[in-house]
């Protein structure tokens, strides 16, 4: 029998610990968070769960590749935000989704979308279902037909002269990358839901991946893009550059699936990194190691790895250790650099001064890691060229879905936000934001901070917000957080997502960033290729 995804939370259903495991490992969470004891809840059976009959049946024509058994439709009606989790563990679908259609190919995508137009159904592209702003929830108040593009998930072609690979969106993280190993290559772009999200959703979704530098975002390895819309296919030049007019693919890449429905694009990729040099790099605060952030994202030399964590967080992840801890709660800046060309001696060096300028003060766990020919992914396996504190952080990082599952059960709150902000704003703003979500949580739990992504002109700073939750008051408790915690983001002149999209929870905060000409414009760009407003609708914009 074929692994499931858990109908309520992160990873597969075999995944699961059994209960005893998760007391044991909700008392720990709690403890070292300083909360007191609370009883584990455990989720409500998907056997129970209770949902509306289907308000559409797929015509005779689809009924091979569409679903509406309770766990399809569960599994495809949230994504996994906090607020999401939530809802899903106590067993609450106020609005599932009717119908999932899983095409095989364009052919039976248009047929599809075609079905939904004549329904009045609202159809909503689904990746891996990672998203974490109510980019994949159903609409109310019409049937919903949810698009789920995993059947189309192939390395369909290979230009090694430009350097570039033809993949279809439905890919998952790891199967892209065992495709493109295949040939050396490899797309180099690793998000913390990697595991369980696709290329088209990264594309869909302007998702932020592996580089804290430089190439930050899915936009940067983007050659062209293949959408399908109600009124035709949208497919785009291959080019490495173009200064023709508006360029399609930009209209393509964030417009979470209002536009059209992204079935596969050419991808620039690259050869495997066969050198790789880390070092931890501590700070006696947030603010210096800040600055020393912003003197390497201004030298031009590029870290693959600049992430800045600050106290709580590096003590939290047990990147510093509780010895190190202790003694103040130093912020540890997580550096690495990494090629497929070249050793990285120097550009370390300069780095480690860079950082010393300003008070930082390398841990002594420098790793370098080379592996043998070139192309061959050695450096990757087992950890090499990555030192304690970076091995530590990272574990932590991609664990951290897993984890808030157990948080969730033992009554732990447990959100994230992230935004970007130039370097003038940006100690008001991690200061406005640390303030006000301590605020409205009533001065109880923990704010920490870190730093994704850098750049010369300013940071992506992310935060982790972990309280004690209102046992059945969780969603009201959230949307107190995430008023509060995005107000301060707007007021201090940052955006309401560096890379975790706009979706439905985010729209207020967008609505008020985006210039109204260019939302009238963006209207207008969806009336032409969806004039019945199918398509995702109440994500970026309202279908006029």
């Amino acid at each position: 029998m074929a692994r499931r995804r858990k109908h309520w939370g992160w990873g597969f259903e075999d995944q699961q610990p059994p209960y005893d495991r998760v007391e044991a490992a909700a008392a720990g969470a709690r403890e070292h968070l300083g909360f007191p004891p609370a009883e584990v809840e455990r989720p409500v059976p998907l056997d129970s769960v209770e949902l509306p009959p289907p308000r559409l049946e797929p015509p005779a024509s689809l009924a091979h590749i569409c679903a509406t058994d309770r766990y399809e439709r569960v599994t495809h009606s949230y994504g996994k935000s906090y607020r999401d989790v939530v809802r899903a563990f106590r067993g609450r679908y106020d609005n599932p989704t009717d119908v999932v259609a899983r095409p095989s190919d364009e052919a039976e995508l248009e047929r599809v979308l075609a079905w939904c137009e004549e329904a009045g159904a609202a159809a909503i592209p689904f990746g891996g279902g990672t998203s974490v702003v109510g980019g994949v929830e159903p609409p109310g108040g019409r049937p919903s037909v949810t698009i789920d593009m995993g059947a189309m998930d192939r390395v369909l072609e290979v230009d090694h002269e430009s350097r570039a690979a033809r993949i279809q969106a439905g890919v998952l993280g790891p199967a892209l990358e065992d495709q493109l190993r295949e040939h050396g290559l490899t797309l180099r772009h690793s998000t913390q839901s990697f595991e369980y999200s696709t290329l088209g959703g990264w594309i869909a979704t302007r998702a932020g991946g592996h580089y804290a530098t430089l190439h930050t975002h899915i936009d940067d390895f983007v050659q062209s893009v293949t959408a399908l819309t109600p009124r035709g296919p949208w497919e785009s030049r291959r080019l490495p550059g173009s200064g023709a007019g508006p360029s399609p693919d930009r209209m393509l890449i964030g417009s979470e699936g209002i536009l059209g429905v992204i079935t596969e694009a050419w991808m620039r990729v690259q050869d495997a990194p066969r050198f790789r040099e880390s070092e931890g790099v501590r700070f006696d605060s947030f603010e210096s190691g800040a600055l020393a952030v912003r003197a390497l994202s201004q030298s031009g030399l590029y870290p693959s790895n600049c992430r800045l964590l600050d106290g709580g967080e590096a003590a939290l992840t047990g990147a510093v250790s509780p010895d190190a801890a202790a003694g103040g709660r130093p912020s540890l800046l997580v550096l690495g650099f990494e090629s497929a060309d070249h050793e990285l001696g120097p550009w370390m060096s300069r780095a480690l001064e860079l950082c010393e300028d300003h008070g930082g003060r390398p841990s002594g766990d420098r790793s370098v890691g080379s592996s043998g020919a070139r192309g061959a992914p050695a450096a990757e396996a087992g950890g090499a060229g990555r030192g304690k504190s970076e091995s530590a952080w990272r574990d932590a990082f991609l664990q951290a879905p897993y984890l808030r599952d157990t948080l969730v059960a033992a009554g732990v709150f447990a959100e994230t936000f992230e935004t970007a902000v130039t370097w003038d704003r940006f100690e008001e703003l991690v200061s406005t934001v640390r303030t006000s979500s301590r605020d409205a949580l009533g001065g109880v739990g923990t704010v920490t901070c870190r730093l994704t992504h850098v750049y010369p002109d300013g940071a992506a700073p992310y935060f982790t917000v972990l309280a004690p939750a209102r046992r059945g008051d969780e969603l009201a408790q959230w949307d107190e957080v995430k008023l509060a915690a995005s107000e301060a983001i707007a007021a201090a002149g940052g955006t309401i997502t560096h890379h975790h999209a706009v979706g439905r929870d985010h729209r207020r905060w967008y609505d008020r960033q985006r210039p109204e000409p260019f939302a009238a414009a963006l209207r207008a760009a969806k009336a032409a290729v969806d004039p019945a407003g199918i398509l995702n609708p109440g994500v970026l914009i309202d279908p006029q």
